[in-house]
């Protein structure tokens, strides 16, 4: 997106041309229903992506994946793109972000061992650790949407025993923090400031620090001021904690499944010890994708991150023009807003969300699935077109004023 040129991947397709996907998006709601809700953008798909894909179907290279070509590709992104110099020896190539952090998680801690996070939070943060037997203690964001730093000393107590047991870091049960780097729903983007004071907390409780990076590339565009992500692993204190990232979100690959898992010097040893049979359900299509994305599809990130954007501010104005009830600060990273909704008219404890699904035809994400904070919420994927976005919030207001 330039001056010359306004448009962008999310100004490709029209809403027709978009009700032809078939995937949870586009399926999981009745036809007349915008979808605002799961992270997938509405975008064209980077032609070096469809390249690099193309050419491995046209060759056969469909086998199984080998070798750090992925993680060397994401190296040398993280180098230019955040100064981050990512160990490529200190890697493993897995099937997804959440499979990654599972298998992570595993290797950290044992069934009845704790994982702390920090709600309102993505949902796979409470079951995935759940179904391997560990107990999820909140550690609740603040008021401010941020890290709250006596919420997080009170949790690391619970989670390891010390608050009843001891007071030295490995007295009690071995425990997890969940981080999500940047946050999802809220958007914000974690200062160094803070993941350093968060690193210091959880050493100092001897709980491991294991983050979620998915939307690492989803910040400002390129030239813009303002907080932007920050690797967790490029921070002081970070030589035991494992960071997993993935090109999936920022280039709209989620069915093309891949991620890797960075550990910092002294958390090798413990990536080693994901057994091998981790690696087995990794994509090797989905390696060649991610990697062509890394290496060769940033300008298309650029023109996505400034539609992403314009969209933000869009969205204000929408809101101010037909939704003012509701409050809203453009989000720090990703795509999402995260609005408070309590205030509406008439739907003092109601679920939002069910009221926009029934009244506008338009479905976003509920607050409340999103644990302790998120009642009375909404999340809304911003990653669409302006036409698509412009309907909803028509649709949302005219809802509300027929009240």
């Amino acid at each position: 997106m330039t001056a010359d040129d306004p448009t962008t991947p999310l100004d490709t397709y029209t809403l027709d041309e978009l009700r032809r996907r078939t995937s949870v998006k586009w399926r999981a709601y009745a036809p007349d229903v915008l979808p605002l809700w799961v992270a997938e953008m509405d975008v064209s798909i980077a032609p070096a992506v469809s390249d690099a894909v193309g050419r491995a179907l046209q060759t056969g290279d469909t086998g199984y994946d080998f070798g750090p070509v992925y993680a060397e590709a994401f190296a040398a992104f993280a180098h230019d793109r955040w100064g981050w110099d990512l160990d490529v020896a200190r890697t493993r190539t897995l099937a997804d972000v959440m499979v990654g952090l599972t298998e992570v998680i595993k290797v950290l801690t044992g069934p009845g061992d704790a994982v702390v996070v920090s709600p309102p939070v993505y949902p796979p943060f409470y079951t995935f650790p759940r179904a391997e037997g560990r107990r999820i203690v909140e550690a609740p964001l603040g008021a401010d949407n941020r890290l709250d730093l006596a919420a997080l000393d009170a949790a690391f107590a619970e989670a390891t025993g010390r608050a009843a047991f001891g007071t030295g870091p490995g007295s009690g049960q071995r425990a997890v923090y969940l981080l999500c780097n940047p946050h999802n729903p809220t958007g914000v983007a974690h200062t160094p400031a803070e993941l350093e004071a968060l690193l210091a907390l959880a050493a100092e409780h001897g709980v491991r620090v294991v983050a979620d990076e998915i939307h690492a590339p989803i910040t400002r565009p390129v030239g813009a001021s303002g907080p932007t992500y920050t690797p967790l692993l490029s921070v002081p204190g970070s030589d035991d904690a494992v960071a997993v990232l993935s090109a999936s979100k920022a280039w709209n690959l989620a069915g093309l499944k891949a991620a890797i898992a960075v550990g910092g010097p002294a958390a090798a040893d413990d990536l080693r010890r994901i057994p091998e049979v981790a690696n087995h359900a990794v994509s090797h299509l989905a390696v060649i994708a991610h990697s062509a994305a890394l290496t060769d599809g940033v300008d298309w990130l650029d023109s996505v991150l400034a539609g992403i954007d314009r969209n933000k501010r869009l969205f204000g104005d929408l809101l101010g023009e037909h939704l003012p009830e509701l409050g809203y600060t453009p989000t720090e990273a990703t795509y999402f807003a995260w609005l408070d909704a309590r205030t509406l008219p008439g739907q003092a404890g109601t679920d939002p969300s069910r009221f926009f699904l029934d009244h506008a035809r338009v479905a976003v994400n509920p607050g409340p699935s999103f644990a302790t904070g998120g009642a009375g919420h909404v999340r809304v994927n911003l990653a669409t077109s302006p036409a698509v976005l412009t309907e909803a919030v028509e649709r949302m207001g005219r809802a509300v004023r027929a009240l």
